[in-house]
C-alpha cells in the first residue's frame, strides 16, 4: 500500500489534514444543540431534515470514494460522519413528539435506504465502468449542495422568531472553514465534484453566521435604578432588597449610608428627607429602644 505522502503532492497534504480535522469538528458541532434537547427532554420543534440529508450525503461520498479509488480522506471522514449522523437521528427520535418521529422515520427510509439503494443499483447495473465516477460524482455534488441548503429551514425559522437558539455559531464557523479546506482539496486533486459544492457551502455558511450575529441578543444586567426619583431609600434592619431591571440606565453601585437613628437633626436640610422621615415614624418599645431600625442606602447611577 502506498504512503499517503507518495500518493498526493505535498501541496495537497495540508488540505487533507485540515479538511478531515475541520469536518470532524463539523460532525461534532450539533452536540451543543442535542445537549439542549437532553436538558429540556424535548426537540423544541427543530427539524431533523439536516441530519437525514447529511447521513445520505455521507453514505454517497463513501460509495463515490470506493468507486473512484485513491480517495482515502473522503472515505475515512465520511465513515465517521455516517456513525455520528445516525446517532443524532436516533437521539432525535427519543425526544421528538410522535408526528416528528414518524416524519423522521419516513425521511430516513425514503432517502437513506430507498434512494441510496436505487443509486447503487443504477451505478452498478446501468452505468458503464468508464462513466461511473462521472455519474456518481454528479449525484454527490447535487446532494452535497442539499446538505448546505438543508439548514435553510432553520434560517427561515430564525428570521421569523428572531431567535438563534437552534443556530449554533460553532456549527456555522466549522462549516465555513470546512468548505474552504475541501475546496482546496478538490482544486489540488482536480476533482470538480469535491470542489464545486464547497463554493455553495461557503456561501450558505456565511449567511448563517451573519444571521447569528444579527439576531443574537446582547447580555443584559438585572440591576438598574428602581422606579423612584429618590436616590436614598430606607430599608428596615435585617431586610434584603433585590433591584430588578425596569430601566435602561445602568447602576454603578449601591451603598449603605448610615442607620436612620444616627442621622443629624438637620439631615433634611441636606436632602436626606427619606432618612429623617424614617426616624420620625420608627416604632419605640417600652424601654425606649428602636424596633426594626431603618437603614438608608444610596443608589449611584453610572455616568
Amino acid at each position: 500500500m502506498n504512503n499517503i505522502s507518495d500518493t498526493w503532492p505535498h501541496t495537497v497534504l495540508p488540505s487533507i489534514c485540515a479538511g478531515n480535522i475541520i469536518s470532524f469538528l463539523v460532525f461534532l458541532a450539533p452536540m451543543t444543540t442535542f445537549l439542549q434537547v437532553y436538558r429540556k427532554k424535548s426537540t423544541g420543534g427543530f427539524s431533523s431534515v439536516p441530519y437525514v440529508v447529511a447521513l445520505f450525503s455521507s453514505v454517497l461520498w463513501i460509495f463515490y470514494a470506493l468507486v473512484k479509488t485513491n480517495s482515502r480522506p473522503l472515505l475515512t471522514i465520511n465513515a465517521f460522519g455516517c456513525g455520528i449522523e445516525a446517532a443524532y437521528i436516533m437521539f432525535y427520535l427519543v425526544y421528538a413528539p410522535k408526528k416528528a418521529r414518524v416524519r423522521t422515520i419516513a425521511y430516513f427510509l425514503l432517502m437513506d435506504v430507498a434512494a441510496f439503494a436505487l443509486i447503487v443499483l443504477t451505478t452498478l447495473k446501468l452505468v458503464g465502468p468508464a462513466h461511473r465516477v462521472k455519474f456518481l460524482g454528479s449525484v454527490c455534488l447535487a446532494f452535497s449542495m442539499a446538505v448546505f441548503v438543508a439548514p435553510l429551514s432553520i434560517i427561515v425559522k430564525v428570521v421569523k422568531t428572531k431567535s438563534v437558539e437552534f443556530l449554533p455559531i460553532s456549527l456555522s464557523a466549522c462549516l465555513t472553514l470546512s468548505a474552504v479546506a475541501w475546496f482546496c482539496y478538490g482544486l489540488f486533486t482536480k476533482d470538480p465534484y469535491v470542489m464545486y459544492p464547497n463554493v455553495g457551502g461557503f456561501f450558505f455558511s456565511c449567511i448563517q453566521m451573519g444571521l447569528y450575529f444579527w439576531y443574537r441578543k446582547p447580555r443584559t444586567t438585572n440591576a438598574v435604578l428602581p422606579t423612584t426619583t429618590d436616590q436614598a431609600i430606607e430599608l428596615p434592619a435585617g431586610h434584603t432588597v433585590v433591584i430588578r431591571s425596569v430601566s435602561p440606565i445602568s447602576i454603578l453601585g449601591v451603598h449603605k449610608v448610615e442607620a436612620a437613628d444616627q442621622l443629624p437633626a438637620d439631615a433634611a436640610t441636606v436632602g436626606d428627607k427619606a432618612a429623617t422621615d424614617s426616624c420620625r415614624f420608627a416604632a419605640v418599645n417600652a424601654d425606649g429602644g428602636i424596633i426594626n431600625k431603618p437603614e438608608v442606602i444610596e443608589i449611584v447611577a453610572a455616568a
